[in-house]
């Protein structure tokens, strides 16, 4: 694995993001794995490191304000204009002439806007848990933890915090799937405290205006890629109505359910890089 950087580019100056890669330095198979709003690349270590040994070139980012990537100067900058021209700035410097996307929640909305556009950069698309259609009831439920700014002592309260925050996860995850989801969310400060990996401002989206159903169905449309849609069965933001109703325009995903788990499926579990692998091959 081989941590980079390169500078992204906002209306109030340079910020620097962090990126990891795994498998090959050039590889024909290359994929982008985009991470959700409050979480980091290393979601995807795992998926990763599998795939890296059938000879991927796997590359996941932090993105702004997450991870170990820059804060930025402004709240406003957490916006997905920024966020777009952030992963083609790094789609440039991966300089490949295609690659593959794989984005949960969030950074599957950034592959469906990118996809959508015309002579986009991705060969196919895999979204973890989103969809052109997301209720204002889950986006409520994010903002109810988005933003949180907790600190604990030790990993074992951080540990807890995750379970409660992210049990949507997985009901199967095990207690080592448990303490690297802490270990990937959490950072020890310079007081000995651990918080969570991200700047709270991200979460200015949802306090600054009114949270309500969100419609892309236009987006959806202009994708013509082929597209794999995996989503949790109890999801509360991946409705079973929208993953059908994507099956049938579109790009006509194909769709996997995952049991045991809602939003959103945590790509740790074998089952889930299995049907990914199977997929991308």
């Amino acid at each position: 694995m081989r941590v980079q950087a390169f500078l992204g580019l906002s209306n109030l100056g340079f910020h620097r993001i962090v990126y990891r890669e795994w498998g090959p330095e050039r590889s024909e198979r290359t994929l982008l794995c985009l991470h959700g709003l409050t979480r980091n690349g290393r979601d995807f270590a795992r998926l990763a490191e599998t795939l890296a040994g059938d000879g991927w070139r796997v590359v996941a980012p932090d993105t702004v304000g997450r991870g170990d990537s820059q804060w930025a100067a402004a709240a406003s900058v957490y916006s997905y204009p920024q966020y777009l021209a952030d992963m083609t700035a790094l789609i440039a410097r991966l300089d490949v002439e295609g690659l593959d996307w794989l984005g949960t929640s969030m950074g599957g909305l950034v592959g469906m806007m990118l996809a959508s556009q015309p002579n986009a950069p991705i060969r196919r698309l895999i979204v973890n848990d989103i969809g052109p259609f997301i209720p204002k009831v889950s986006l409520e439920r994010i903002a109810d933890y988005a933003g949180e700014s907790p600190s604990f002592e030790s990993l074992v309260e951080a540990e807890t915090y995750c379970r409660e925050t992210y049990g949507s996860f997985g009901r199967d995850l095990t207690d080592a799937d448990w303490a690297e989801l802490t270990e990937v969310a959490f950072v020890q400060g310079g007081e000995g405290r651990y918080r969570l990996r991200y700047d709270p401002a991200i979460a200015e989206v949802f306090k600054n205006q009114p949270i309500k159903d969100v419609t892309l169905w236009p987006v959806w449309d202009a994708i013509k890629q082929p597209t794999l849609a995996l989503r949790g069965a109890e999801s509360d933001l991946l409705l079973v109505e929208t993953a059908e109703e994507m099956k049938q325009r579109g790009p006509k995903a194909e769709v996997i359910t995952f049991d045991g788990c809602a939003h959103a499926p945590s790509l740790f579990e074998p089952q889930q890089i299995a049907s990914i692998r199977d997929w991308l091959s």
